[in-house]
């Protein structure tokens, strides 16, 4: 599937982010070692909080290892929050409009899972996207419809619940068409003042995220590291595998769960999708 991260803390070099932790994104796109594919080379996007009134994105369909563009503007550009991605297509075409963060005003989304049978319950979850985000819709994949209809049912106002109606939504969308156990994700979003991420599975087995550790008492716990002195207290990554091998460096998010990440705080709470009234009749 995919593999993703997010910075959150003072502005730090995308480079730095990117390419020099021991097992950075750009190393787990050729080599993960928690993801469901060992090779995420389908595209990859940056989504980033700067001077302009919405985050910028920068998305390429080439493999992340080997894009000199990516490597050009990542030494180049510091900001205080990244979401980063990089692809393992589950089936839609690789082409930048698939390609991770997606964005909306001042949000950002950007998703590793699948919707399982997306082909036979895409159609009406489109239905359920409000017109006013509909225009939005570019590429083919499942995780641009989750966030468009997560949108719809009130993502800009309350993220937790919209995505608990969103997920609730699919399963329910799932259960007409007798898919079982529809969706596996790890999500992500941010309208550039917080960062929600979200672990969850219909049959309870997610895949991998994790959280970092406070960083004054990580950098308590080894004084030797120098790299730590260079990242402020408010600091905080979240990723779907750890980027290096640090000991209490890293905190697995539990099942079920939703960690929100304010100024270098991360709060993890429990997270129950929840049936939203749906906007027009599934077919059967």
């Amino acid at each position: 599937m995919c593999r993703w991260m997010i910075y959150n803390g003072d502005p730090l070099l995308v480079g730095d982010l990117l390419f020099r932790p021991a097992h950075s994104l750009i190393d787990q796109s050729l080599h993960s070692r928690m993801g469901a594919t060992t090779t995420n080379g389908d595209g990859f996007g940056i989504g980033w909080y700067g001077e302009g009134a919405q985050p910028a994105v920068f998305k390429a369909v080439d493999p992340a290892w080997s894009d000199a563009n990516l490597r050009e503007v990542a030494g180049q550009l510091r900001t205080g929050l990244l979401f980063a991605h990089v692809r393992a297509s589950t089936g839609t075409a690789v082409q930048r409009t698939n390609c991770h963060p997606f964005r909306h005003d001042r949000w950002l989304w950007m998703h590793n899972g699948m919707v399982r049978g997306f082909e036979h319950l895409r159609r009406d979850l489109v239905l359920q996207i409000d017109p006013a985000f509909f225009t939005e819709l570019e590429g083919t994949t499942d995780s641009e419809v989750l966030f468009l209809v997560a949108l719809s049912l009130g993502l800009q106002d309350d993220p937790v619940a919209a995505v608990a109606r969103t997920v609730g939504l699919v399963e329910s969308v799932a259960a007409a068409h007798d898919v079982p156990e529809p969706l596996q994700m790890t999500v992500a979003t941010s309208n550039g003042e917080a960062v929600w991420t979200f672990r969850y599975s219909s049959e309870g087995r997610s895949r991998t995220l994790f959280h970092s550790t406070d960083i004054a008492t990580l950098r308590a716990l080894h004084p030797e590291v120098a790299q730590l002195g260079l990242l402020s207290d408010k600091a905080a990554f979240v990723v779907s595998e750890p980027l290096g091998d640090l000991p209490g460096a890293w905190e697995e998010i539990p099942e079920s769960s939703v960690a929100v990440v304010r100024a270098g705080q991360t709060e993890v709470l429990p997270f129950t999708p929840v049936s939203p009234r749906v906007a027009h009749s599934v077919s059967t």
